[in-house]
């Protein structure tokens, strides 16, 4: 199986003042903890890291043992384009994807295993986990309007695997009507593909800000 991580991140909500995945967490780069995880798959035969270029070198060095196994890939100014690059950098072979996001460190290479497994007998999945807040859904003014069925409700993680020549389409789509999202499942949704979640746990959670550093640094230890 292909996999693609997405590391061109400013980590603005961080404030790091730098990418965020290069951030030290317990002694090692944040990505370097995603990279170690995925590495222990055994699923995983090829790996791209989709980054910006002037990231390039301090971030193969941070990958440590990992640096020469990794395909390099330059990332876009948004994760919609780094992926799409990324897409179009797979090797010819690659019939079928995953794409984590590098900022999801805690991710158990059992999961990935089973993401991949279930790519097997579906064009589309998401990892996902069952939304257990009441939402609101507000207006303008931050005023409720609505509270949805959380029956219905699943908060997206990653990976998410595709079929390679229809992400490339849908990718190819939303260049051509301008489409913005923040996740490759979106690009199924606006085109009415199924894609099926795969329930996943609440370690794996996205490194936004500091406090989740700390968290992470507790799953680690």
């Amino acid at each position: 199986m292909h996999l693609l991580i997405p590391a061109a991140g400013s980590g603005n909500r961080m404030k790091a003042g730098k990418n965020k995945l290069l951030l030290k967490l317990n002694g090692e780069s944040l990505l370097y903890w995603t990279v170690k995880a995925v590495f222990l798959s055994k699923q995983i035969s090829w790996v791209g890291i989709i980054g910006q270029p002037f990231d390039k070198k301090e971030i193969l060095f941070s990958l440590k043992e990992f640096s020469d196994k990794v395909n390099w890939i330059n990332g876009g100014d948004s994760r919609q384009e780094s992926v799409r690059n990324g897409l179009n950098n797979l090797p010819d072979n690659a019939t079928k994807v995953l794409i984590h996001d590098g900022a999801r460190c805690l991710i158990k290479p059992e999961l990935i295993d089973k993401c991949s497994n279930e790519l097997q007998y579906n064009e589309a999945i998401i990892l996902a986990m069952k939304v257990v807040d009441t939402i609101k859904i507000v207006n303008e003014n931050n005023i409720i309007k609505e509270t949805p069925n959380r029956d219905f409700l699943w908060a997206a993680q990653t990976p998410q695997g595709f079929l390679v020549s229809k992400l490339k389409h849908a990718h190819q789509k939303a260049l051509e009507e301008n489409w913005s999202v923040t996740d490759d499942a979106s690009l199924y949704e606006r085109l009415n593909w199924p894609v099926k979640i795969i329930e996943g746990n609440s370690i794996n959670i996205k490194i936004t800000n500091p406090m989740d550093l700390k968290i992470a640094s507790l799953f680690l230890n």
